[in-house]
């Protein structure tokens, strides 16, 4: 592709393989620096849905998904230069315009009739068939949206009586949901890393001293332990089978040696011999200087020897703590701990060059060491300076301030006779001490209210539910489907950026804004005989109709002024305002 044929172009990575993105007015690509063709090729008539990190996030990341795309998850791209955050943004602006396009060219779902909308007091039964997913969804969002409802009940029982009913589209329900799509998609996309305790070989309970051995566990002994791989690729098969080299390992003295206890000169008489394994045995690693020693050097603040030569020689030695090597029978433990957490953090890091893993900007000081210790939360927050006051006259003001605090200054305080009166006052403390009475009345008042308060949560406690199960379930589905209508209604009007970062096709034209906001406000008009219903319901239950009302009436105001709002604001007819709301 000629380069100018290019929008954008960033550097970014894919599968963590360095590249480069590019973005032109048909297609997104991508293009690995070992090659001169690109590897990801992606039309953008086929873009579906973005996703973006959370700005601060350590790794600046956009995911696309595509239409019609097998399940793979979408396709992740890292951006990796220092304009990173600018560069994925500029992505984002030209993408989110690719996407609302697409969106818009496909044929909306059909809307139901205004003058009758469905009920939504009862909802879907439970056996109702999962539906396919659309031809616009690709099968790894529907696997995603799917996973999402099925760990939130209640948002399946909301997507059963609005979306199965055909209420409302499948994509009009997941709009202000993206942040659980999101949370879920990096959840799924999470790899499991190594186990954090220190590997122990021991026989489990109830296997007469049997020790176990699993591939798993195969690859973890081979992962701590390098001899063991070592032993092993040299003796199995030629020397010794399988089942033969385990058997005479856990017997043998290098066995006992890489166990993570102290290990004492009892068992290590108990072991035999074994020519084969004794070849790979090395000497305790006790002295003061480790064997191994540690590669990219100490870090300055983690460093014990580094103020040594601060402080000079006075004749008293070192704190116990501060002697290396104390006591040598522990220092291979201690090492080994040291080797298996340097093991888990760089399992956990990965492979990544020291470019990738992002460092704070400490300004005009790179370099500084104290940067890496600095905290932003304990700096002082910088408080702002107001607004200047300008007066006229400034100078008469001063000088008015300043003869008041001579004329302060000037007054006397007779310190003697302040303290005259203040042993007056205290002289007679002992005997108005012993005066003192409390009010009977007062402590009666104050016992009486705490016993009241307490009678009266221990009421609520003990006070058994005016409303029946049965029609509370209806309330709460009448309820939690009024609020999502509310939401849809609202969204339409005043449309907000989805969290997340997904980006989603806003309505900008007043005809769309007014096709949703009246088919919402087509459904809210019939809350008020919905919530007639349940009350005649409860009455016939045997229950409260007046604590059903009064339990909704908020939701009854918020649709009332949602209501009068549509009616106003897109200048809707009085008559069909009257047959909408009673």
């Amino acid at each position: 592709m000629p380069a100018q044929d290019a929008l954008l172009r960033a550097p970014a990575s894919y599968q963590k393989k360095p590249g480069k993105l590019e973005l032109t007015a048909t297609h997104l690509q991508w293009t690995p620096d070992s090659a001169s063709a690109p590897s990801v090729r992606i039309r953008a008539v086929d873009m579906a849905t973005l996703f973006c990190s959370k700005p601060g996030a350590p790794a600046v990341r956009l995911k696309l998904n595509v239409f019609h795309a097998p399940s793979d998850g979408g396709h992740f791209f890292t951006f990796t230069s220092p304009r990173a955050d600018e560069e994925r943004e500029n992505f984002k602006r030209e993408l989110s315009t690719i996407i609302a396009r697409n969106r818009a060219s496909t044929t909306p779902a059909p809307s139901p009739s205004p003058t009758k909308p469905r009920s939504v007091v009862g909802a879907a039964a439970p056996g109702t068939p999962t539906p396919a997913p659309p031809d616009s969804l690709s099968q790894a969002d529907f696997a995603l949206r799917k996973t999402v409802i099925l760990k939130h009940p209640e948002l399946a029982q909301l997507h059963r009586a609005l979306v199965i009913s055909g209420q409302i589209s499948e994509a009009e329900f997941w709009e202000g949901r993206e942040h659980l799509l999101l949370a879920e998609a990096r959840a799924a996309g999470q790899k499991r890393g190594k186990a954090g305790p220190l590997l122990e070989l021991r026989p489990s309970a109830g296997d007469d001293g049997v020790i176990k051995i699993t591939p798993q566990r195969i690859a973890d002994i081979f992962d701590a332990f390098p001899v063991v791989a070592r032993a092993h690729m040299e003796n199995v098969p030629h020397k010794l089978s399988e089942e033969q080299f385990w058997k005479r390992y856990f017997s043998s003295r290098l066995f006992n040696a890489h166990r993570a206890s102290i290990r004492t000169a009892a068992a290590q008489h108990v072991v035999k011999d074994d020519a084969i394994f004794d070849a790979y045995l090395e000497p305790e690693d006790d002295q003061l200087e480790p064997r191994r020693p540690h590669a990219g050097g100490i870090d300055v603040f983690l460093d014990l020897g580094a103020t040594r030569e601060d402080h000079g020689e006075t004749g008293n030695d070192p704190d116990v703590t501060m002697q290396p090597g104390k006591q040598r029978a522990v220092l291979p433990l201690i090492r080994r701990f040291n080797e298996h957490s340097e093991r888990l953090l760089t399992s956990a890091l990965g492979d990544l060059p020291p470019a990738k893993r992002r460092r704070v900007d400490t300004g005009d000081a790179p370099d500084d060491p104290y940067s890496e210790i600095d905290i932003a939360d304990l700096h002082d927050e910088s408080t702002a300076l107001g607004i200047a006051l300008e007066m006229k006259d400034q100078q008469r003001y001063f000088e008015a301030r300043s003869s008041n605090n001579k004329g302060d200054a000037a007054a006397t305080v007779d310190l003697a006779a302040i303290i005259r009166q203040t042993r007056v006052e205290l002289g007679d403390w002992s005997t108005h001490l012993s005066q003192m009475r409390l009010d009977k009345h007062a402590a009666e008042e104050a016992l009486k209210g705490m016993t009241e308060s307490v009678s009266a949560r221990m009421g609520n406690k003990s006070r058994k539910n005016d409303i029946p199960d049965a029609v509370l379930r209806d309330m709460t589905t009448a309820h939690n489907a009024t609020n999502e209508f509310l939401r849809q209604f609202w969204g339409a009007i005043y449309p907000q950026a989805a969290e997340g970062g997904q980006v989603l096709a806003p309505l900008t034209t007043p005809a769309q804004k007014k096709e949703k906001a009246g088919k919402m406000a087509a459904y809210l008009g019939n809350t008020h005989d919905k919530v007639d219903a349940l009350a005649q319901q409860a009455d016939a239950a045997g229950g409260d109709s007046g604590k059903v009302r009064v339990a909704l009436q908020p939701m009854l105001d918020a649709v009332d002024r949602a209501l009068d709002y549509f009616y106003n604001h897109f200048n809707q007819p009085v008559a069909a305002k009257k047959s909408l709301v009673r």
